[in-house]
């Protein structure tokens, strides 16, 4: 059978024991109770917290007004009635309808864990509640599914970040190896414009020599040169060298 229509008769049947309590109520009650049989909650509800300031610990009041809120999808102020409607009123069968009610609202909420103690609270004070039975199970099979989702969702963060660390390491050894080579491109670079500096100062270091001196030093050369004609001129002029002894 469909969930919600489960949730759907059985807030109907819960009703129906509120609405006993409502005969002994005050016409607060009453009167909500009309507007939510018309499917006027919004109403229903003012009716029933009109009821709960005059008397805190109506049950009637309480219940009902969790239903109200029920209705209109306010699920965690529902809760917070059938907590209070089940605090005020020491009859099991009035705590197991309002922690059944509970637990629908957790679930509502997609709280699962609340709403699984909430059923089990209610199969407390009704061990023959069926319906509890089959919300219960209900209720686990949904936080199954949800440790599930979140041990992959877990284990998928868990992949995607190991990705993310491997990007981000190679990403920084590019940059260290791109780093590397313009050090590297640099140093060479320093290395080039030092050898071209030293070159230029060791030129500049060089003695300069004057116009007159190098007419000298290249007049010099040339009496060097003309005086090495004279001697080999003078030596091939002195006739042939005497041969040796051949005893």
């Amino acid at each position: 059978m469909n969930a919600m229509k489960i949730f759907g008769w059985i807030l109907i049947a819960v009703l129906s024991v509120s609405s006993l309590h409502a005969q002994q109520g005050n016409g607060d009650v009453r009167e909500g109770n009309k507007e939510y049989k018309n499917g006027k909650y919004s109403m229903a509800e003012n009716n029933y917290r009109r009821s709960v300031e005059k008397d805190p610990k109506s049950y009637a009041g309480n219940f009902n007004l969790g239903n109200a809120l029920y209705q209109q999808k306010k699920y965690e102020d529902a809760a917070k009635q059938y907590m209070q409607s089940a605090g005020v009123n020491s009859d099991k069968k009035d705590q197991a309808g309002s922690y059944f009610n509970l637990g629908n609202a957790f679930l509502k909420a997609e709280k699962y864990k609340e709403s699984i103690e909430a059923y089990k609270m209610a199969l407390r004070q009704n061990p023959n509640d069926e319906n509890a039975r089959y919300n219960l199970s209900y209720a686990l099979s949904k936080l199954k599914k949800e440790e599930e989702q979140k041990n992959k969702d877990q284990k998928k963060d868990q992949k995607d970040q190991k990705k993310d660390q491997k990007d981000q390491q190679q990403k920084q050894d590019q940059q260290k190896q791109d780093q590397q080579k313009q050090d590297q491109q640099k140093q060479d670079q320093q290395k080039q414009d030092q050898q071209k500096q030293d070159q230029q100062k060791q030129a500049k270091q060089q003695p300069k020599i004057s116009k007159e001196d190098a007419e000298r030093m290249l007049q010099a050369l040339k009496n060097d040169e003309k005086n090495l004609q004279k001697k080999l001129i003078k030596r091939y002029d002195a006739g042939p060298a005497t041969p040796k002894k051949d005893w």
